[in-house]
């Protein structure tokens, strides 16, 4: 839902209350007025009697829905935006109170009109949120967190311990200080990790990919329902949820079908449909490709762009390739109708038509070759 910027008169000290803790009050109360009565309201220790930061969640029935929240206090009346307005970006750049990476990467996070890369370019560069190596089960296909994007996944199994899909700065969204974890990445990226259990609770604190986070349960201290202990894991883009459907993650490109929690996972020409197990390969890197022949046949590698070029060898579907450039060739039909002429030039030197590896987007992930 995108919300109006506002600024909102607020009497923000009383007879023999300290300004400081009058202002703190004072913020609450304008996010309150902006969000509604039913709002968690989670400001940051750090707050203070000019600058404001913290957690919003407006907790429902189905899925709640919650923002990072940056404000300044201006002639008494606290100035308050949210996550997805070009405001949060702005106040962000400029916070006293903010870490020099908050600055960077809050201060970079784009308004909800997002530019054609938004959807053209589905690279994520992330694993699947729990270890390398195992194999979770996919117990829910695509559905929403809050809005109508099918934003999210539900993940199960394995070791019971969810790790943060990237690095970024993660915080704890909830006012429990329990449940739901979000991390903020680069690139315009967010995940949100709900229903976790013995999670860490962090104020911007910056983790590495593969960070524990907390372990699958069944909290539900912002709201929503559970049922079976999992992770509902989800995607945000430049403020606000995604659909996440044709992104990758673990080496899995996430499918939507039917309708929410309907779905499969695609590994190549690997298809796993809801219900079944998914390995996590790892994250797929933002020059990298998976071979996808699109019927799990073996893929010619050639000396050139284009298929007058001698054979020099083969790749099996489900490889991981690493590009270093790209050029134009002979034209290919490979998965979903997807045709272009663009070819890849890999690490050894060999040549395969973009047509059978997912990248993530059409265009060249690595230039193209001089």
């Amino acid at each position: 839902m995108r919300l109006p910027i506002a600024l909102l008169a607020l009497s923000l000290v009383g007879a023999g209350t300290p300004a400081a803790a009058a202002s703190v009050g004072g913020l609450e109360a304008a996010v309150v007025a902006r969000l509604g009565p039913t709002v968690q309201v989670n400001i940051a220790p750090r707050t203070t009697d000019r600058w404001g930061f913290g957690t919003a969640v407006r907790p429902t029935a189905a899925y709640p829905e919650g923002w990072l929240f940056v404000a300044r206090r201006e002639t008494g009346v606290w100035r308050v935006a949210l996550e997805g307005e070009a405001e949060f970006a702005t106040l962000s750049a400029a916070s006293v109170i903010l870490t020099g990476d908050e600055r960077r990467a809050l201060g970079a996070t784009r308004a909800r009109t997002r530019g054609p890369e938004s959807t053209t370019d589905r690279r994520t560069g992330m694993r699947l949120p729990f270890a390398v190596g195992q194999t979770w089960r996919y117990t829910g296909g695509p559905h929403p967190m809050s809005g109508g994007a099918r934003s999210s996944v539900d993940l199960a199994g394995g070791d019971g311990k969810v790790l943060a899909a990237r690095a970024g700065l993660a915080y704890t969204m909830c006012k429990s200080g329990r449940g739901w974890v979000r991390v903020v990445h680069d690139r315009g990226f967010a995940t949100d990790y709900y229903h976790l259990e013995g999670n860490i609770k962090v104020d911007g604190k910056r983790v590495a990919e593969g960070a524990f986070l907390g372990n699958i349960g069944n909290d539900v201290s912002c709201g929503g329902r559970s049922t079976g202990k999992h992770v509902h894991f989800s995607l945000r883009r430049d403020g606000a949820y995604t659909p996440i459907d044709k992104y990758s993650f673990g080496k899995w490109v996430i499918v939507a079908t039917g309708g929410a929690y309907d779905g499969a996972a695609l590994h190549g020409s690997k298809r796993v449909a809801v219900g079944g197990g998914l390995y996590n390969y790892g994250a797929l890197g933002l020059t990298q490709g998976v071979v996808d022949t699109d019927g799990g046949t073996t893929l010619n590698r050639r000396s050139g762009p284009g298929t007058a070029n001698p054979v020099v060898g083969k790749l099996t579907d489900g490889d991981t390739v690493t590009i270093t450039c790209s050029a134009r060739g002979t034209k290919h039909a490979g998965r979903n109708s997807y045709v272009t002429d663009l070819w890849n030039k890999l690490a050894d030197g060999s040549w395969v038509s973009d047509a059978y590896v997912w990248t993530g987007t059409g265009a060249p992930v690595n230039g193209l070759c001089t």
